[in-house]
């Protein structure tokens, strides 16, 4: 399967460009996320991939197939970040529907909706209408749908909306496995600590123009800085730990984070911990979540980079 691959200029509308030559190049069987703030042009661009706008200058394939194309679209399936649903059908006989539209036969489509619903854990909810469902069984529902089809690419609009810790955590769990599948996912999401949790790599989007794409942790990098969390008495862990030369202390309620400029450092600090009577919890290098360079990148939201 080839990945996903375009380039424009940006679409106008009353004389604003909402994308500009943007290019994006998604390899198969990957996690993708596509990040930014609102208005950034997120919702511009998955219209494109689906064919449902085109572009005003340059040209994309998705799939190997040009924007738009019938063949992109039968190899694709979509969960829309709000997802609508007849209400007075119940689970089985909504994706067994999508299922014939797609036009699979009517009992692969019964199979295929039984097994989703599985997947998905709404399968004990069967007997419900859909108008009964909760937004987060909508969600569930929503991606099951997106699935029917058995698509190569898998484009998922803040499928998290909706759902409860555990929910979000199935979610992640069905990405993982969508990945391990082969599948290529496309994920446009706020929900910044489960992109970086589950994606390889993501791009992300402000006013229009691409500002930072690549691996996770090409972008967010390392630094040589070391944090130590530790447990003890603040005063003694202080002056031990305070001869150490550009470490910083945070006290914690239950811990202290100790930052260490340098990794050389965590020899002595550990030493200082434990002259202090301290207890060392983690000794971790420190790195840039991928919130702070969200921020770092598209600015406050006044919309000014930091």
């Amino acid at each position: 399967m080839q990945g996903l691959t375009k380039r424009y200029g940006g679409p106008r509308s009353r004389d604003k460009v909402a994308l500009q030559d943007l290019t994006l190049d998604v390899p198969a069987g990957e996690i993708f996320g596509f990040l930014g703030p609102n208005g950034a042009g997120k919702t511009t661009t998955i219209k494109l991939l689906l064919g449902l706008i085109a572009p005003t200058a340059g040209t994309g394939t998705v799939l190997g197939c040009p924007l738009g194309s019938v063949e992109a679209r039968r190899r694709l399936g979509f969960l829309p970040e709000s997802p609508y649903f007849y209400e007075y059908l119940r689970g089985p006989e909504l994706l067994a529907y999508y299922g014939r539209l797609c036009g699979l036969g009517r009992a692969e489509s019964r199979r295929r909706a039984e097994a989703l619903l599985r997947q998905v854990g709404l399968w004990e909810s069967r007997h419900l209408h859909v108008r009964k469902y909760s937004r987060g069984m909508l969600q569930r529902l929503g991606l099951a749908q997106a699935l029917i089809n058995d698509p190569d690419l898998v484009i998922l609009d803040e499928p998290a909306g909706g759902l409860d810790p555990i929910g979000r955590r199935e979610m992640r769990d069905a990405l993982l496995q969508l990945r391990d599948q082969g599948k290529t996912v496309f994920l446009s999401s706020h929900i910044l600590a489960e992109v970086e949790t589950v994606c390889d790599r993501v791009a992300i989007l402000h006013r229009g123009r691409l500002v930072a794409t690549g691996r996770i942790g090409e972008l967010l990098g390392g630094t040589h800085e070391m944090e130590l969390t530790v447990r003890g008495s603040d005063g003694a862990l202080a002056g031990h730990l305070g001869r150490l030369p550009g470490v910083a202390i945070r006290h914690g309620t239950d811990a202290t984070v100790v930052v260490l400029p340098a990794q050389h450092l965590v020899y002595q600090a550990i030493d200082a911990v434990r002259e202090a009577g301290g207890e060392i919890v983690s000794v971790l290098p420190k790195r840039e979540r991928l919130e702070d360079l969200f921020v770092r990148l598209v600015g406050t939201p006044g919309g000014t980079p930091s």
